[in-house]
């Protein structure tokens, strides 16, 4: 048995960190579905501007866009919402068989909405509403801004994927506006019943201390952080107002790994998804990291509830002289920077792209 099936068997959903029109027309996400266990998608603007850069695929649809009259925010979404649907259309099946607790796919808001709470709720239900898919995520920052829009978005049940969270004090802020949205749904008379994922970044952390920590600490602070938020989110599940909810017919935000390949040359291509094994949980990765796990990865022990030894690793950090906490406000930050420039990129594809349809026609 692949290692990819043996995880999924374990429990932990396995999501693919891509798309592309390429991967949608060759049969390659399909593949993956049927034969790596792949049970959802997402996406974020740096995946797409890669994918529009370097393809002529979308070339056709850019040009009917600028015919349109649209702008290039108003091309890529109707260029990301087109691939999305047919990447919902064939997780569907599994979001039915698990009765909506899997096969989602994960459109973000612009960046550029970081720190505007209202634009981002506002975007985030036009995307939502004009994708007319019900496995759709709509990917919001666990920014303190985005902490509100998280809420709203909620209450106006519109599934959400939480994005850029760090540590495991980000995780349960992410999550309580989640219960804060449902709680108010609850109280409205309205169904708790509003999917999301709480998506924690992890090997950013190990990139971060590179040279920083002593070579004992060497790509073990992104499990640690990554594992300390599982345990939050494992006291969570327990907690009596979360039992309030799943009473009310809540269901769970499962916690998800993100950035869960590899960065450092040294270490196994399989480090973060070996480790991370968990049931009730999501792993998310890139193509290279998915085929590599299942050609020669091995899934591990499952993460304990408890945090295992993860408290005494972020410990060891700080006595090295970096806070934890710190540095998870740093790399939220510098996340929103990265995806805000990875935006301009996106825009300035498409902005090239819109000339050249323009020169022929």
């Amino acid at each position: 048995m692949k290692a990819t099936h043996e995880l999924h068997q374990a429990g932990q959903s396995l999501w693919l960190d891509n798309i592309t029109r390429q991967l949608l027309d060759s049969g390659g996400l399909k593949a993956h579905i049927d034969q790596h266990a792949v049970t959802g998608l997402t996406s974020n603007p740096t995946i797409f501007d890669k994918a529009i850069e370097s393809s002529q695929a979308y070339d056709s649809d850019i040009g009917k866009g600028v015919s349109q009259g649209a702008s290039s925010e108003e091309i890529f979404f109707e260029l990301a919402i087109s691939d999305l649907r047919r990447a919902a259309d064939l997780f569907h099946p599994i979001h039915e068989r698990t009765a909506g607790v899997d096969g989602w796919v994960s459109l973000e808001v612009s960046p550029l909405l970081l720190n505007d709470a209202p634009q981002t709720v506002a975007m985030a239900r036009d995307l939502h509403h004009r994708a007319q898919r019900d496995n759709l995520f709509i990917k919001i920052p666990g920014t303190s801004a985005g902490l509100k829009a998280i809420e709203e978005t909620i209450f106006f049940g519109v599934p959400v994927n939480v994005t850029l969270l760090f540590s495991a004090a980000q995780y349960t802020l992410a999550a309580e506006a989640y219960m804060r949205g449902l709680e108010r749904r609850v109280e409205a008379g309205l169904s708790p019943e509003v999917g999301s994922v709480a998506s924690v970044f992890v090997s950013r952390w190990d990139s971060a201390v590179s040279g920083r920590v002593p070579p004992e600490l060497r790509d073990r602070i992104g499990i640690a952080a990554a594992w300390q938020a599982y345990r939050s989110y494992r006291l969570l599940l327990d907690s009596q107002r979360w039992q309030r909810l799943a009473n009310c017919g809540a269901r769970a935000q499962r916690l998800l790994f993100a950035s869960t390949s590899t960065k450092d040359p040294a270490s196994p291509d399989t480090l973060y998804v070996s480790a991370l094994g968990a049931p009730l949980t999501v792993n998310t990765m890139p193509d290279e990291t998915l085929a590599a796990f299942a050609d020669h990865g091995t899934v591990g022990e499952m993460l304990a509830p408890d945090g295992g030894s993860s408290a005494q690793v972020l410990d060891s950090l700080k006595a090295a002289g970096v806070d934890p906490e710190d540095l998870a406000a740093q790399l939220q930050e510098q996340g929103g920077e990265s995806f805000a420039k990875s935006w301009h990129s996106l825009i300035a594809c498409i902005d090239g792209k819109r000339q050249g349809a323009t020169v022929a026609s």
